[in-house]
């Protein structure tokens, strides 16, 4: 497993880890008063001991769902969907649902033109937001905990 780490670990380092930094840093500027609100439905990821590659590429294909969705602004959505899909072709991973992947060919082929503020995105409560929040948030943390232990 030694080689696959090491291959991960630059991968992640010269390229992944920034995608995420920029998505970070994305996700703090679109502030929702409905986030901080409990949920009972909520999907929460959990990067377990040992589990931490099944954990991310879990949170990566979860992170792909909120591709079409429209209450998310479209540069936030497809920064979300760019991190995902490099996170499994760092792991060399795939999604159970091959729907999910076809949102990667996209990604890959993407080209700039229209995108917008999020300005509507933000006038109401969305809970698709929070929830997509949460999942950079867990899947930033997972990296951190593999890098940690890839980097030893």
């Amino acid at each position: 497993m030694g080689n696959r780490t090491t291959e991960i670990r630059v991968k992640y380092e010269n390229i992944l880890s920034h995608d995420i930094h920029e998505l970070v840093n994305m996700s703090a500027e679109y502030r929702d008063r409905c986030c901080n609100k409990k949920r009972e439905n909520s999907k929460v990821f959990f990067c377990n001991d040992t589990q931490e590659i099944e954990a991310l590429q879990s949170m990566a294909c979860n992170m792909l769902r909120f591709f079409h969705k429209q209450k998310i602004s479209k540069d936030f959505r497809w920064r979300a969907a760019l991190v995902s899909c490099g996170t499994l072709q760092v792991l060399q991973c795939k999604c159970e649902r091959h729907k999910k992947e076809k949102v990667c060919t996209q990604v890959n082929m993407r080209n700039n033109e229209d995108t917008e503020t999020g300005e509507q995105c933000r006038k109401k409560c969305n809970q698709e937001l929070c929830e997509l929040k949460e999942n950079i948030s867990s899947l930033r943390s997972c990296w951190n905990k593999f890098e940690k232990i890839i980097s030893r």
